[in-house]
């Protein structure tokens, strides 16, 4: 039985099930999470290469990680840029957690991530994007984070974050096992936490605007992007073999992103959220419909 850092793996697995909060179904499971997240995270506590890369991920996230990783970085505060913290406590508010650590890394990339154990996680956010996004596409990005931390994904994030580095630096075989088996668990945690944004935003625009332009990364281009043309890519991207690239991802294609979050926008967890009536599919017709849509070969 691997032991994470101070924490006995059985016990975190034991805790992630009994922990409470909104949107929680049956067994603690998170009602709106992608079911094959659940399902391919569950198979992780029988697979030993990924157990034992937590493992290890964690006792070097303490040893030096979280350091590495915050050592430029500027903490939020309600004193300190009091806009994002206002957004990340709305964010929590909505998930039942509690007020995630955010903080701000100067970098021209848009994007924010979330790393940490699960008894201390923080999300990383960068300068750019805080620069680029409204607040109710900042919002989207926070609510996003904040769903890795209320799906008790923190500590196979930072795994693969620290196998990612790792393969650079040893000999590449040793990790892809355990690469591999995170990364396709990671393109699904990705497809739940897109609704963790959407629950906490309640506007399908912001939350699909906030995923193009993630993408885009362009002020001069945003006013002319057609989102439907860009979903029009999402048949290109299932033709010929660029369409195994996806295979090695740890996010799914963008249009899949955007196509699944409409999926959910019409079930009946979300537009009861949103009021917007208490009609609409239920999480195993959503999850049967996203299924078809994000998987990387064929439909």
């Amino acid at each position: 039985m691997a032991v994470v850092g101070e924490l006995d793996f059985e016990s975190f697995v034991r805790r992630r099930r009994e922990r409470r909060g909104p949107f929680v179904g049956g067994e603690g499971e998170r009602a709106y999470a992608y079911a094959l997240d659940r399902t391919v995270r569950s198979g992780f506590d029988k697979v030993k290469p990924v157990e034992l890369a937590i493992a290890a991920s964690v006792r070097m996230f303490k040893a030096f990680g979280k350091g590495q990783l915050l050592g430029g970085a500027v903490k939020v505060s309600e004193r300190q840029f009091p806009r994002v913290h206002g957004l990340a406590k709305e964010c929590a508010e909505t998930l039942g957690i509690a007020v995630p650590s955010v903080y701000i890394v100067n970098s021209p990339t848009l994007n924010a991530a979330t790393y940490g154990t699960q008894d201390d996680s923080f999300i990383l956010v960068h300068s750019a994007l805080v620069d680029h996004f409204e607040d109710d596409e900042l919002r989207s990005v926070l609510g996003h984070e904040a769903g890795h931390i209320h799906n008790d994904h923190v500590v196979y994030l930072t795994a693969l974050h620290f196998l990612t580095q790792m393969a650079g630096m040893f000999v590449r075989f040793s990790v892809t096992p355990a690469m591999l088996g995170l990364r396709a668990w990671a393109r699904r945690a990705e497809v739940t936490c897109d609704r963790a944004a959407l629950l906490c935003t309640k506007d399908v625009s912001a939350t699909e605007r906030s995923l193009a332009k993630l993408a885009l990364g362009s002020r001069k281009l945003y006013e002319d992007l057609d989102l439907e043309e860009l979903l029009a890519q999402d048949a290109e991207g299932r033709e010929g073999p660029g369409r195994f690239a996806e295979l090695f991802a740890t996010h799914p294609f963008l249009p899949k992103r955007i196509l699944a979050l409409r999926v959910f926008a019409e079930s009946r967890l979300y537009r009861g959220h949103a009021g917007l009536g208490d009609d609409g599919l239920t999480m195993e017709e959503v999850d049967r419909e996203v299924g078809n849509l994000v998987q990387v070969v064929g439909r």
